[in-house]
């Protein structure tokens, strides 16, 4: 990274970017409130980094190690001054400040009238974001595909049934992405993209999303690293997009534990990943525990290990699910969930802002 002058002008800072563009790489500038950085993105390796040095304007040219360098805390704090986390904002709620945020609803969209009913329950238990999935990733062909796979139409239906909903119930929505050939229609009725889990490694749809310079829900693959899952996010902070939500959903048991839960939740991520990023981190309980039964703990540990806040699938009548009702809760335990998440979110604060 370049850090510049704090008198640095303008002309100074056009000219180190043309220097960078001029070695095939982009710039990435972030201007503070102390002094501007610019951020070097590409591969740097063959640059004759000293050269910036004895630019008009530039302080000092750093190296930094970690391959998630546009997220990391080593370059926040040199144009923040401090190596605060972000506050992403979408649809007038803030993910990652000192609120808990809870993300809630369908894991798929069937119909207006089960979505209606759920977005009015999830929004009384005191959610304040609406999830529903109109593209739906699963493992079998034979399962349900949600409603996006039935054709353009249908999907273009389902989601303006989402913003109607969010809208009514002055809620943000948010949706996954699965493709991208469905960015551009997504992108014109949802507050979020979501980027899932098997799809964490795909970078042109990173950089296609990324692109619509919407906030994005990340969230981690089951067999990923923490630096593999912060390295990938990279490519979206690379197209100029740092409103990145990022999100625990569990990793591949050890053994022959797929009959207990899904997945585990590898919840020592989160401070982890807070001392590694800026960026907010939430958990998703549903996908991790796979059993409704286990949802109320995996939750209250969730932000105990200080995670921002959740996203739980919903269903008024979980039976009656086309997909994943074995892991749905009803919106009256969904208020207990949250209930009770506020009231450790009290104990667990002051300790997370000293961190």
């Amino acid at each position: 990274m370049i850090i510049m002058e704090s008198k640095a002008t303008q002309e100074q800072i056009e000219q180190v970017i043309k220097e960078i563009r001029r070695y095939g790489l982009k710039a990435d500038v972030s201007k503070g409130a102390y002094r501007t950085v610019i951020g070097l993105v590409g591969d740097e390796s063959t640059i004759p980094f000293t050269h910036f040095t004895d630019l008009p304007g530039v302080k000092e040219a750093i190296r930094i190690e970690t391959p998630y360098k546009l997220l990391s805390k080593e370059y926040s704090k040199f144009y923040e001054g401090i190596s605060e986390r972000t506050i992403v904002e979408a649809g007038g709620i803030g993910v990652g400040g000192d609120e808990l945020v809870f993300i809630a609803g369908p894991c798929a969209v069937e119909s207006k009238q089960q979505l209606f009913t759920i977005a009015e329950g999830v929004k009384r238990a005191g959610a304040h974001i609406l999830r529903g999935g109109v593209f739906k990733a699963r493992s079998s062909v034979h399962s349900f595909q949600g409603l996006g796979a039935e054709g353009w139409e249908e999907a273009e239906e389902a989601l303006s049934w989402l913003y109607e909903a969010g809208k009514k119930f002055e809620m943000p929505v948010v949706t996954e992405v699965r493709g991208e050939s469905q960015v551009d229609l997504v992108a014109k009725y949802v507050d979020i993209l979501q980027i899932g889990a098997r799809n964490m490694y795909n970078q042109d749809l990173l950089t296609k999303v990324a692109k619509k310079n919407k906030p994005v829900l990340y969230k981690r693959h089951f067999g990923a690293g923490v630096e593999e899952f912060l390295s990938f996010a990279e490519y979206i902070a690379a197209e100029g997009n740092k409103n990145i939500i990022l999100c625990e959903r569990g990793i591949v048991p050890i053994g022959k534990g797929k009959q207990y839960s899904r997945y585990t939740l590898d919840l020592i991520s989160i401070p982890v990943i807070q001392q590694e990023t800026y960026l907010p981190v939430i958990v998703d309980p549903s996908h991790a525990a796979g059993r409704r039964e286990l949802i109320f703990n995996m939750s209250c540990a969730a932000i105990a290990s200080g995670a921002s806040g959740l996203i739980i699938e919903v269903h008024y009548n979980p039976a009656e699910a086309l997909v994943d009702g074995r892991q749905m809760i009803t919106p009256d335990e969904l208020k207990d969930v949250i209930d009770a998440c506020q009231r450790i979110r009290k104990v667990v604060l002051p300790k997370r802002n000293e961190s």
